[in-house]
């Protein structure tokens, strides 16, 4: 018998609710990147926090939403696998939003697989109380919600109870990861990451959504540095051209901005070299899905 308790919480939600910020807030560091733009996150990202005898296993799921291509369709399929692993299910919803359309289609799909979660309204510094109320009445109308949370994952309003909470919802049983394990997330695939975040910022329209980035080469040096290579594939020319900007320019604004990030969260020297290739059909190759953790079947 074991006093120790151990289980996963999915934070699940439409493209854009917070979810990437939550995790990043819960676990006091960034494990996760974070845009304004939709469907950022791209597949399941794992944060482990320990709370005296519990270890929990945060896991930041991609936005569900109506898919239409593969891409998406993986995306959508890794957020409710996500969900099915999970001992606890956070529903987060962006209460500035107004309109429920959105959590409401991530409800039914609860409802379907007869599960049940916490709701956590987010964003409760963009709205008034008598709002908050009311969106509160109709989704505890649904009869998914065991408990229902007031958030704000931005300023942090809120969030210190949601831990010690969840650490008293999880099962008895042994650690998952060893005490100090922060992410799943390996180095390499976490500097992706940084790197295809300092794009979405920079860059409009569909360009973020045609691109992904991958980490080819990763050298260490003997002063403690690290080299790294990654290769940005956008699907056509132009999308290149865009990329790289007039003399380069755009390109070398983003990789100063991944490397300065790089250094400050892996605590040292970076040099970073991106390159841009085009590869028309990257969304419909396999091996593209392996490295973002995502099954290409679906």
């Amino acid at each position: 018998m074991t006093n120790k308790q151990c289980g996963y919480v999915a934070l699940v939600g439409a493209p854009n609710a917070g979810k990437s910020t939550l995790m990043n807030r819960l676990m006091g560091s960034k494990v996760s990147i974070v845009t304004h733009k939709v469907q950022t996150t791209r597949a399941r990202i794992i944060g482990v926090s320990v709370l005296n005898s519990a270890q929990i296993v945060f896991v930041d799921t991609p936005g569900i939403f109506a898919p239409k291509r593969r891409l998406e369709r993986a995306m959508v399929a890794a957020a409710w696998g996500g969900a099915a692993d999970a001992d606890v299910i956070v529903l987060l919803v962006d209460a500035s939003e107004r309109s429920l359309d959105h959590a409401l289609h991530v409800v039914a799909g609860l409802k379907k697989a007869g599960r049940l979660a916490v709701l956590a309204l987010n964003k409760i510094d963009l709205v008034p109380r008598d709002i908050l109320l009311g969106l509160t009445e109709q989704l505890n109308a649904t009869g998914v919600f065991t408990e229902t949370y007031m958030i704000s994952a931005l300023t942090g309003d809120g969030v210190d109870d949601l831990i010690p909470r969840f650490a008293t919802m999880l099962p008895n049983g042994p650690w998952l990861y060893p005490e100090d394990h922060l992410t799943d997330m390996n180095e390499r695939l976490f500097a992706s990451e940084i790197t295809r975040e300092k794009l979405f910022l920079r860059l409009h329209q569909e360009l973020p959504y045609a691109l992904t980035v991958e980490t080819e080469g990763w050298q260490e040096r003997p002063d403690g540095s690290v080299k790294i290579d990654q290769v940005i594939y956008v699907e056509r020319t132009s999308q290149r051209a865009i990329v790289l900007g007039k003399g380069g320019h755009q390109i070398k604004t983003i990789g100063a901005g991944a490397r300065a990030e790089m250094e400050e969260l892996m605590e040292r020297k970076i040099h970073l070299f991106l390159f841009v290739k085009v590869r028309d059909k990257w969304r419909d190759d396999p091996e593209r899905y392996r490295e973002m953790g995502l099954d290409f079947s679906e």
